[in-house]
Parts: C-alpha cells; sequence; structure tokens
C-alpha cells in the first residue's frame, strides 16, 4: 500500500509518497527528474524497503518557488526527512524509529551529502547515483557554457510538453543556468563534506555521463567525472564504488542493477558460521 501526503515548509508545498515494507529508505530525485520519473526505481525498491520519495520545489506535484537554489532544495530533503511521512516507524506507528537509508540522485546525492554531513547519526548509509562528485576542476568550462546554455534552453522548452503533469519541472532555462554554475561550485568543495560523514557510503557512477562520443565535450566531461571519484576514494578508500555502462539517465535506463548494488549493499555482512 502506498500513502501520499504533503508538507509545506519554506512557502513551498512538498508531496510525499510512502510504500513498502522492510528497512526504511529515503529516495531523493535530481535536477530536472520528480518522482513520477523514478517510478521504476521505486517500485524495485519497495520490495525490501519502506520507500519514501518526494518531488523537490518546482518539480512534479511540488509548488513553484520564488527562486531555486541549492539550499532551497536541500531544505525540501531536510523537511521530508524531519517530517511525519518519513518518520520511520511501522506504518501503524508502533514500531521504534529507525534511520533511514538515504539515496540520491544526481543533485539528490549532492543534498545527501551535505545534509548526511551535517546532522551525524541521522542516516544509516548513503546510496549516491551520478552525483556529489569532488571534481578537481570545474565540469562547466568557459568552453562549455554555450552548449550549457543551449542544454538549458531546451530542456526549459521540453518542459513545456509535461505543464500540469506528474513530471512537469517550472524551473526556467535562466534557473537552470544559475544552478549548474552555483552546482559546480559546490562540488569544488564537497571533499570537506566526505570528511564528516560517518555512515557507510555507496556510489553508483556512470561511465560515460556525457555521452559515448569521441568528439565535442563529452571526452572532457567523461575523464573529469572519473578523476572526480577516483580522487575521492583515494582518499575515502572504504567508499564502495560501482561503475555502470550507460550516461547519466542511469537511473532511467538501469534501475534493476541499481536496486541490485542497493540491496546487496544493504545486505548483512555473514558470519563465519553463515
Amino acid at each position: 500500500m502506498t500513502t501520499t501526503s504533503s508538507l509545506h515548509h519554506d512557502g513551498v508545498r512538498i508531496p510525499v509518497s510512502r510504500g513498502g515494507r522492510g528497512r526504511p529508505l529515503v529516495l531523493c530525485p535530481g535536477l530536472h527528474s520528480t518522482q513520477a520519473d523514478l517510478y521504476e526505481l521505486t517500485a524495485l525498491l519497495r520490495r525490501d524497503h519502506d520507500v519514501v520519495t518526494f518531488d523537490l520545489r518546482g518539480h512534479g506535484l511540488a509548488s513553484a518557488a520564488d527562486r531555486y537554489t541549492f539550499d532551497g532544495f536541500l531544505s525540501d530533503l531536510a523537511a521530508v526527512l524531519n517530517g511525519p511521512a518519513a518518520g520511520m516507524a511501522e506504518p501503524d506507528g508502533r514500531g521504534p524509529h529507525s534511520a533511514p537509508l538515504l539515496v540520491g540522485y544526481s543533485l539528490g546525492a549532492d543534498l545527501a551529502v551535505h545534509y548526511a554531513a551535517e546532522h551525524p547519526g541521522s542516516v544509516a548509509g548513503l546510496v549516491l547515483v551520478d552525483g556529489a562528485n569532488p571534481l578537481p576542476e570545474p565540469f562547466l568550462a568557459e568552453a562549455d557554457l554555450p552548449w550549457f546554455r543551449a542544454l538549458a534552453e531546451d530542456q526549459a522548452r521540453e518542459a513545456e510538453r509535461t505543464r500540469g503533469t506528474a513530471r512537469q519541472v517550472l524551473l526556467s532555462a535562466r534557473d537552470i543556468l544559475g544552478l549548474g554554475a552555483e552546482i559546480d561550485g559546490i562540488r569544488s568543495g564537497i571533499l570537506d563534506r566526505y570528511r564528516r560523514i560517518d555512515c557507510p557510503i555507496t556510489m553508483i557512477m556512470s561511465t560515460a555521463i556525457a555521452g559515448d562520443s569521441g568528439e565535442g565535450r563529452a571526452p572532457r566531461h567523461n575523464r573529469l567525472w572519473r578523476a572526480g571519484v577516483e580522487r575521492l576514494v583515494h582518499e575515502r578508500p572504504h567508499i564502495s564504488t560501482s561503475w555502470l555502462d550507460a550516461d547519466h539517465r542511469l537511473v532511467f535506463t538501469h534501475a534493476p542493477d541499481i536496486a541490485e548494488i542497493i540491496r546487496s549493499a544493504c545486505r548483512p555482512a555473514e558470519g563465519p558460521d553463515s
């Protein structure tokens, strides 16, 4: 059974859904993705987990905001994790509170890292899907800006087709451009956040975040993506990393693989007499 509710904070309404049974898990979508988009992964995770999903402000069934910033999105995640829908007792309210596994996709992974760093002991573990990468240099170099501007304009036009549905995105091209630059700056300093996290971390990364073309921006971005992860694992060797032969759409194209990696990461270690 799936239950739905809404919470109100910071002038926005955030829709929250909960379903499944098992260990608690909160799934945070990324920029330009909604809980409706993540339906396949959510359904797979609900076989083993009590899953909470939600929409970030300006996405899906959430209300619009006056402006869109990383801190605003982070406050949405915090409101969900601290709200009644994610009060991780048994659905009948009789069970004890249990810290959830926090799974974040793309921007959602960055939000998860920041939340866990700021709230020690609040989550049982992190699963970061193609985000929160401590890049050694900016992802969006000066030469990338015309491409990124065109991409943002395409995304804003595409969003018109989903207006009024559970997959709508209300951000303008200008909003997307500003967030791209902000996220680049945040990732330049995210390594310090990792140093403050006290729970297990699993990363699931795409081998070709920018696609498999050997031309244009793709080769540099793909190399930079791998270099960022290598930088992180060198400093934090206990982080588990899985690479999927995919681009940044991996959460849609490889949902069964991602669900299985999460299932394996949560499986209790077997003792010597098992």
